[in-house]
């Protein structure tokens, strides 16, 4: 005799990047996975499309509003009580909000590759977003303070306007956080 089906849960996960390539994470706050980082995403409510459920699950758990791109890819994860969690992963980027953890996230942030790689996550995310070809990108870090004189001199030299010594004699000095 053959076993009872189980019985299928359907959720959403939102992969979400920002203009650096930096991938938005969750750490759960609540079971599966509590304490382990992952996606932002939870189940599809009676009545909701994957694409309602998705937004909603975002603005709750990381007070952001994304814009769904394409279905990602499909993954089934075990759930209590032999259950099975059928999980549509969407490609998504922000449209809105602001960054802050909320409902079932005690944190939330944007990571590069390398804080991915340093980070406890829930089973078989890493695995999902390498088959995917959707990890975040290597931190590329972009310097505070440039070194601009090259550029300064340059534009001095063909333009007087330019002058280091603008605004001391007789032009606008500007209201800039130098002036």
């Amino acid at each position: 005799m053959a076993g009872l089906p189980q019985r299928r849960i359907r959720c959403v996960g939102a992969v979400v990047f920002d203009e650096d390539g930096r991938l938005l994470l969750i750490r759960r706050a609540q079971e599966p996975g509590r304490g382990r980082w992952s996606v932002p995403g939870g189940r599809v409510e009676p009545g909701e499309t994957d694409h309602q459920a998705l937004i909603r699950e975002v603005a709750e758990e990381t007070g952001l509003t994304v814009e769904i791109i394409r279905l990602l890819g499909r993954v089934h994860r075990n759930a209590p009580g032999d259950a099975v969690f059928d999980i549509d992963d969407y490609l998504c980027r922000p449209a809105g909000g602001a960054l802050a953890a909320g409902d079932d996230a005690e944190q939330a942030r944007w990571c590069d590759a390398s804080a991915l790689a340093s980070l406890p996550l829930v089973p078989g995310l890493l695995d999902a977003l390498t088959h995917w070809q959707a990890l975040p990108r290597p931190l590329t870090p972009r310097p505070e303070n440039p070194d601009m004189s090259p550029y300064r001199a340059s534009a001095a030299a063909s333009d007087p306007d330019m002058s280091p010594y603008r605004g001391q004699e007789g032009h606008s000095g500007g209201g800039g956080a130098g002036a």
